[in-house]
């Protein structure tokens, strides 16, 4: 539920392209970000991520056995206890399936229908939700925080708009990796939010952006107050039952067994169960348990406009302008990128034990979601290459022959043999790989074991060419190259580095 490395909306977006270059080897981010700056309301805006979904567009159907192979060697590469994965392509899902353990003791396998819990991607169902009363009527998104919690300090300038943006100047009650010793006691919203929603703010409201929990407890609140019934039965009865989501509850299930079980992990020793944060703590800000499958069923219905209308879902996903003209890359509970590879809306989620990631691609209808029952989990190999999958490539030009994927790969094996078919190589590159070059290539790629695990996680222009990220392995080194194809299909570059 924090905004560190591990607990974060979307693991936070980098902030631009990131190239470091020395002789002969070159690296680049797999993404490059460009946030445009947005307002929220009464100013001129962009091209909304509603119009991007209106306009549908199609990208290859993905090989659902290459991602299945895929995850299952992250989840041995990494050692992690279990996980549950779903990808949806042009609004159908095609991958729901769970891997690894719920439960290490007793022994019991994570299935499809095993519960996680979701932490702050909460965010975007309590945004959503103060969206739909918004309306109906029966609250404001400009409403200020004193009409539900006038104690707070300056309530009468922080809008709920405000907090669901993250720029309202409370102090966040949960910035830290663990359960800290308060957490471990039951407390309520009003306690919680009378403990750090009156001090002094840590800045003027819509001056900075960070990252606060305790915005959402204040959320919740307004919800409650202008629906007549806890923040719980509004997303039942608004959300969860008209969407199907029947695998999907706020807050723990008492009564499921099948459920994943949180751990943690201190100094690389093996896993142990994550001491749970206590009633009360997560809340509006990120209580919801649910499955990949279920996930899937909101996303959709989110960007085929079955949960907002246009307006409520614009607010949604418009990223905040700052006062001193800084884009937030952050609407109302849902992280906002845009990017060569097309618009993505994200959020990531833990809470003690547990870490998760929603994301979404309009333009595709497509959606990736990965939840792990380990806080140390890594996941983000998975979720960059299945969305670079997912993504269409709106700026990089139509290349003639193979797709990327098959000609890194044929390039690679070509290499490990000491041999190129030069008819598929650009005259510079040509010239550049030498006989003694190649030998000496081959010499160091053999020194260091076989290639595998070859992926393409993204693709940008650069020059009238495409520009292809390429991950793979050398034995155990993990390397990368930025692949460079001009239209009529050859490779222009291929420099390998370790990444």
């Amino acid at each position: 539920m924090s905004h560190s490395q591990r607990r974060t909306w979307p693991s936070r977006l980098p902030n631009a392209n990131v190239m470091s270059s020395r002789a002969g080897t070159i690296l680049t981010t797999v993404m490059a970000v460009a946030m445009a700056a947005c307002s929220d309301g009464g100013v001129s805006r962009p091209a909304s991520a509603a119009a991007a979904a209106r306009a549908p567009v199609r990208v290859p159907a993905v090989d659902v056995a290459d991602l299945d192979a895929l995850i299952q060697s992250v989840v041995a590469d990494k050692q992690l206890v279990g996980l549950s994965v779903g990808v949806m392509q042009d609004g159908k899902p095609v991958l729901a399936r769970g891997y690894g353990f719920r439960s290490l003791e007793p022994r019991e396998p994570v299935t499809a229908s095993t519960m996680f819990p979701i932490g702050s991607v909460t965010k975007q169902f309590t945004c959503s939700a103060a969206l739909m009363l918004a309306e109906d009527g029966r609250l404001s998104m400009r409403d200020p925080v004193a009409k539900y919690v006038p104690s707070a300090t300056r309530a009468k300038e922080v809008s709920l708009l405000d907090l669901g943006q993250h720029v309202s100047g409370y102090r966040d009650y949960y910035p830290l990796d663990f359960v800290v010793r308060e957490m471990q006691k039951p407390e309520t919203a009003d306690t919680i939010i009378s403990r750090y929603a009156t001090r002094s703010l840590d800045f003027d409201p819509g001056a900075r952006w960070s990252y606060s929990n305790t915005n959402f407890l204040i959320l919740g609140k307004a919800i409650e107050a202008a629906s007549g019934e806890s923040v719980g039965a509004f997303f039942a009865k608004r959300i969860f039952v008209p969407l199907g989501m029947t695998r999907t509850a706020y807050d723990r299930p008492q009564s499921d067994v099948d459920l994943a079980r949180g751990y943690t992990s201190y100094a690389l020793a093996p896993p142990s169960p994550a001491l749970p944060e206590a009633s009360g703590w997560t809340g509006a800000a990120g209580a919801i348990w649910s499955t990949p499958g279920d996930l899937l069923k909101w996303d959709l219905a989110l960007m085929d406009g079955k949960v907002l209308k246009p307006g409520s879902y614009d607010v949604l996903t418009t990223p905040r302008t700052l006062s001193d003209g800084r884009s937030t890359g952050y609407g109302c509970g849902m992280g906002v990128q845009s990017s060569g590879s097309g618009l993505v809306l994200r959020h990531g989620g833990a809470v003690a034990g547990s870490v998760a990631q929603n994301i979404l691609i309009p333009s595709t209808r497509s959606a990736v979601v990965v939840f792990a029952n380990a806080d140390f989990a890594a996941i983000d190999d998975i979720v960059t290459s299945v969305v670079a999958k997912l993504s269409p490539h709106v700026d990089a030009p139509t290349i003639a022959g193979l797709p990327a994927l098959e000609a890194a790969r044929g390039f690679l094996a070509s290499l490990e043999q000491g041999t190129v078919d030069r008819t598929t190589l650009g005259d510079d590159f040509n010239a550049l790989l030498t006989p003694d070059h190649l030998a000496s290539d081959r010499a160091s790629l053999a020194a260091h074991g076989r290639v595998a695990d070859v992926r393409v996680v993204g693709t940008r222009e650069r020059g009238g060419m495409e520009v292809a990220i390429v991950q793979f392995t050398v034995g155990t080194t993990p390397a990368q190259s930025a692949m460079y194809r001009t239209p009529d299909g050859r490779i222009q570059q291929f420099l390998i580095n370790r990444r």
